[in-house]
């Protein structure tokens, strides 16, 4: 990979930049913090070739949510399961406002 495309890669969401202390320092919060959700299976890290944890900005967004309802005292359990299942959910809203667009397309073509 050159240096050109590296950079490139930065405003990529999903690209692994931030290591697991980085990003522990940018959330506030510990890599053990980190390493329990990484656990319950809410966001699961790159390796380095060296075997090291590497974050992408979009982990960082979840990890933060996460970190915002166990700071209001929801079990870390429990915090991982309310962003799954606000995903799901929020996927499920945009699957149905497709075929809402698709069948009234389909109505006005008729």
């Amino acid at each position: 990979m050159t240096v050109d495309d590296t950079f490139g890669r930065l405003d990529d969401d999903d690209y692994p930049a931030y290591t697991m202390g980085r990003a522990a320092e940018m959330l506030g919060t510990t890599q053990g913090f980190l390493r329990a959700i990484g656990e319950a299976r809410l966001i699961t890290p790159l390796r380095s070739e060296g075997g090291h944890r590497r974050y992408s900005r979009y982990q960082l967004r979840i990890a933060a949510r996460a970190r915002e309802l166990v700071d209001h005292g929801t079990p870390i359990e429990a915090a991982c399961r309310i962003i799954i299942l606000e995903d799901q959910l929020e996927e499920a809203q945009r699957i149905n406002a497709e075929y809402r667009r698709a069948a009234s397309g389909h109505m006005a073509g008729t």
